[in-house]
């Protein structure tokens, strides 16, 4: 017995083994091996420095009185004049305060029903049923907002189908798209009909990967279809609901420009102007100029970045992955 109890320890695995060896090879080796892989990924890194690193470098001109009718590196440094000049606006506070209450409606309400759908649709035994509501409710997904924005005003609208509708029984028209007290509502069923498809697919390729084998031996101990969702669904689903949730926080001030553009007349500003609406006719068509857009660009994506890695933070305090494995 003690002979056994003082036994040598197992050797080391072969995979254990080849991992160590693969650890130890120079860097020209590891490209000598793996140069296929690398070429694989050259499409991808050259969009990348194409459309996201190179004019990423331009936020330069946030600092500069920049005018694209003089050469570059004749343009004056002038600090941070511009944030000055974006924080001191009448209108930027306002339309700060509107693109903060449209991303929180999504985000509280937008994000739980795509979650909503993907459970419904994974509850769903026919395929046949299952095809079709899939396509239903995802195809909206890639209309333009042009398009979504005109089937609610003809259909909701104060000359729409449902105000016709009304009027065939003695009743008042419709003025649902016109009203300024209804427009977060109306934004609303707008993300739902239009992206809450996009969320579903998501969630329901999480749900795939969910062991089926879990189902079946929580439905031979009894467990309802309830237990099985609370117990095995949203557990399964968990770190994609967390990493989407920490995106979408880092996106909170991007909630787009066309929605709110092509209904600002019927509405009026106050209610649709976001900072997006706000850099485009103070910037683009406005007396401001590029850099002024560009600071307002800036402001943006920091505070997108500061919630992010707060929220990731937050993730991990809670024992989850979040976007990236804490080291």
């Amino acid at each position: 017995m003690a002979a056994l109890q003082t036994s040598a320890p197992p050797a080391p695995s072969g995979g254990r083994e080849r991992v160590r060896i693969r650890n130890k090879r120079t860097v020209a080796q590891r490209l000598r091996h793996d140069w296929p892989l690398l070429l694989l990924t050259l499409p991808a890194l050259a969009q990348l420095a194409v459309f996201f690193y190179w004019p990423s470098a331009w936020n330069i001109i946030a600092f500069m009185d920049y005018s694209p009718h003089r050469p570059f590196w004749e343009n004056p440094f002038v600090g941070f004049a511009w944030f000055e000049r974006l924080f001191a606006n009448p209108y930027f506070l306002p339309a700060l305060l509107n693109t903060l209450k449209y991303a929180f409606a999504n985000l509280l309400f937008l994000f739980p029903l795509s979650i909503v759908l993907a459970l419904v649709m994974h509850s769903v035994i026919s395929t046949k049923v299952r095809s079709l509501f899939q396509s239903v409710v995802y195809l909206p997904y890639f209309f333009s907002w042009v398009l979504v924005v005109t089937v609610f005003v003809q259909v909701l609208g104060s000359d729409g189908l449902v105000s016709n509708w009304l009027l065939g029984f003695g009743g008042d028209r419709m003025t649902f798209t016109s009203d300024p007290d209804s427009f977060l509502f109306l934004a609303w069923l707008q993300w739902a009909w239009k992206d809450a498809g996009w969320g579903m697919i998501i969630f329901l390729a999480a749900l795939a990967s969910i062991n089926p084998s879990l189902y079946e031996a929580a439905a031979v101990d009894g467990a309802s279809r309830w237990r099985r969702m609370w117990h095995i669904t949203l557990p399964g689903i968990r770190p994609v609901i967390v990493l989407l949730l920490i995106l979408h926080i880092g996106g909170i001030l991007n909630v787009g420009f066309e929605q709110y553009q092509l209904q600002r007349n019927a509405v009026g500003f106050q209610t649709t102007e976001v900072l997006d609406t706000f850099v485009y006719y103070r910037s683009v068509i406005g007396t401001d100029g590029p850099s002024f857009g560009t600071a307002a660009g800036l402001f943006k994506g920091v505070i997108g970045l500061i919630l992010v890695l707060v929220a990731n933070n937050v993730a991990h305090r809670l024992g989850e992955q979040g976007i990236y494995q804490k080291s």
